[in-house]
């Protein structure tokens, strides 16, 4: 059906939601939705349900008889029933809510914060594959969608697994995403380039955040000032934002473990042994709660795309980065309301460990997903970073941006390499050292056995490019140059 015209964005999610509520197929259909809260999944459900005349059910934090009682005269109110009708198990229920009870044509059926169902009622998944098992053995069943949703990933990413009552019985498992980087700058309404790319290095993608401010920020000189009234206000909601995030997985219990390991790597410890030296502990005690940080969400683990064992650990969630870099740190300072001292002494962290890796993944977000085949010589294949050893020199090389062929897998030993990138988000405009420097990694590539001759060489510049690079990049076909304006609206 149509998409509705309040909807920003979303298409392919609509069109996902909208392609499972309209089947036709006998029985019962299940989908789970799931995602960080204040990405709109409510908001999309809610006029996914009105679209196709289903029936929407919010739960709350409360007991099984109130849930059941709650959801009941929901059911009776949308099905014009009796208002005393009262229900002694969820099975019914659900039964009638669906339209599977013999008595008329099924529809779709939203079950929203389904986690909290759960908690007061453990036997409900069970209830529900009893439900679509009897419903797929009915020859004459009605057809009939259920979606349950959840922002507890902890939770939502268990249904489906293992011996779980709902393993194998889910059609739709969609993921809720933050908006790109492009799409939200046009959510925020915001025309300055470099105050989009620093709002969404703090704020990332989620779109709940705007319905917390009065407006975005359109310049730098506003920025500050916009900052201080809101995520830097101890009386604002978006103030304890990252807190409130980590509560909601209940396998965090030791929090003061968690947030340790989410401050080192915040801070540029990016391997288990360097969080391990940054915590003072065993490298070994790390695997569990990297795991929990990683399923959740917060945190995002990333292999190099030449050499195996040697993953990279990253904050995955905006908000979370700046609140342990930012925030946390001069905790103290902001509650006592001198923000504007504590945001001054912050700038040296929020260029170097807010924004200098914020670039970096929107480089590698730009490359995978919006430069042309023209720009990287080829379709992007795998996408990731590097790191490439320089034996006569005795150093290092940390690749921001390498992209494979098409048709190449990760680790190939003589890979097919078609891109080179180096993303720098510092006030200094790229010279032609930085080229050098490209020429240099991709030279020792070629040494090493890797088809990279001809990769192009893309040097990614938040504050420009200095004439002399200008002048031999012109001259070249493959050096690209991107600057904030190719970023968010070039390919």
């Amino acid at each position: 059906m149509g998409r509705p015209g309040d909807l920003f964005d979303r298409a392919d999610e609509w069109a996902d939601l909208d392609g499972f509520a309209a089947g036709t197929r006998p029985g019962l259909d299940i989908g789970i939705v799931s995602g960080r809260r204040r990405q709109g999944k409510s908001y999309l459900l809610r006029r996914l349900a009105a679209t196709h005349g289903g029936i929407y059910s919010l739960a709350l934090e409360e007991e099984r008889r109130p849930a059941l009682d709650r959801f009941g005269r929901g059911v009776t109110a949308a099905l014009g029933l009796p208002a005393e009708l009262r229900f002694e198990d969820w099975t019914r229920a659900i039964r009638l809510a669906l339209g599977l009870d013999g008595g008329g044509h099924g529809r779709l059926v939203v079950l929203d914060e389904f986690p909290y169902l759960l908690r007061g009622s453990p036997e409900l998944s069970s209830a529900l594959q009893a439900v679509y098992d009897d419903a797929r053995d009915d020859p004459a069943a009605s057809s009939a969608q259920l979606i349950l949703c959840g922002s507890a990933f902890a939770i939502m990413s268990e249904l489906l697994s293992g011996a779980r009552p709902l393993r194998g019985r889910a059609r739709l498992d969609l993921v809720v995403r933050p908006f790109d980087f492009r799409v939200s700058r046009e959510f925020w309404g915001i025309e300055d380039l470099d105050v989009a790319f620093r709002l969404h290095a703090i704020m990332g993608g989620t779109p709940g955040y705007r319905d917390l401010t009065d407006g975005a920020p359109q310049s730098l000189h506003e920025l500050g000032g916009w900052l201080e009234a809101t995520v830097l206000n101890p009386a604002h909601a978006l103030f304890g934002e990252a807190e409130y995030l980590l509560r909601e997985d209940p396998r965090i219990t030791d929090r003061a473990l968690y947030h340790s390991v989410l401050g080192a790597v915040a801070a540029g410890s990016t391997t288990p042994a360097a969080i391990g030296a940054a915590l003072g502990r065993d490298a070994r005690s790390l695997p569990h709660p990297l795991d929990v940080l990683q399923s959740a969400g917060f945190v995002r683990k990333t292999d190099d795309v030449l050499t195996r064992r040697r993953p990279s650990y990253g904050v995955a969630d905006p908000i979370i980065r700046f609140a342990m870099l930012v925030v946390r740190p001069r905790q103290d300072l902001y509650e006592e309301r001198r923000a504007q001292t504590a945001w001054a002494a912050s700038q040296d962290a929020f260029s170097t460990r807010v924004l200098g890796p914020h670039f970096e993944e929107l480089a590698r977000e730009w490359t995978r997903r919006f430069a042309s085949p023209a720009t990287l010589g080829a379709p992007a294949g795998i996408t990731g970073h590097a790191v490439i050893n320089d034996p006569a020199g005795r150093a290092q090389h940390e690749v921001d941006v390498l992209v494979l062929a098409p048709e190449e897998q990760r680790h190939a030993r003589r890979a097919v390499i078609t891109a080179l990138g180096e993303a720098k988000a510092t006030r200094r405009p790229r010279s032609l050292d930085d080229l050098a420097r490209l020429e240099h990694i991709r030279s020792l590539l070629v040494d090493r056995g890797h088809d990279a001759g001809t990769a192009r060489l893309l040097l990614f510049s938040r504050s420009g490019f200095g004439s002399e690079l200008v002048t031999a990049a012109r001259d070249r076909r493959d050096v690209e140059l991107v600057d904030l304006s190719r970023l968010y609206h070039g390919d």
